[in-house]
């Protein structure tokens, strides 16, 4: 499972040119699910991120995690993060979960994150989304379950 990590200061998703979910100040985060991904994946990344201290403290030091400031979490499946782009110049998704798979697993994931009380929010599987958002630093870290151990 991998996630771009996105602080922002405001987030929206809208789909057929309506905003289904927005967010002020927190993550944004797009979240590839790889067809080997297991809920120990999602386990992992959920508290990576709910204690990812990427946030300034009083004295603008990253001392800070989205659990301490309140903040908000937008969540986005993003099959595309799985690309195989090694051979030639039009990237193969073939190991991307399919969506039977990935859609369970991103329910489970946004379900882990909400566990936190934090507002979780999502944008629609599989529809075709457009994403604002205003990147806070800008910080952005992709994180990849298969580095945990």
């Amino acid at each position: 499972m991998k996630t771009v990590i996105q602080r922002v200061s405001e987030a929206s998703v809208k789909v057929d040119g309506k905003i289904v979910s927005e967010i002020k100040k927190g993550f944004m985060l797009l979240l590839g699910i790889d067809e080997n991904d297991e809920k120990s994946d999602a386990d992992w990344l959920v508290q990576k991120i709910l204690n990812f201290r990427v946030f300034g403290d009083e004295n603008d030091k990253l001392n800070l995690c989205i659990q301490d400031i309140s903040g908000e979490i937008l969540c986005i499946s993003q099959f595309t993060l799985i690309a195989d782009y090694k051979k030639g110049n039009r990237p193969s998704f073939i190991k991307a979960a399919k969506p039977e798979k990935a859609i369970l697993l991103f329910e489970y994931f946004k379900s882990e994150i909400s566990k936190s009380g934090l507002k979780t929010a999502s944008g629609i599987f599989g529809a075709d989304m457009k994403i604002s958002l205003i990147n806070d630093g800008p910080v952005t870290i992709v994180m990849d379950s298969r580095t945990k151990n």
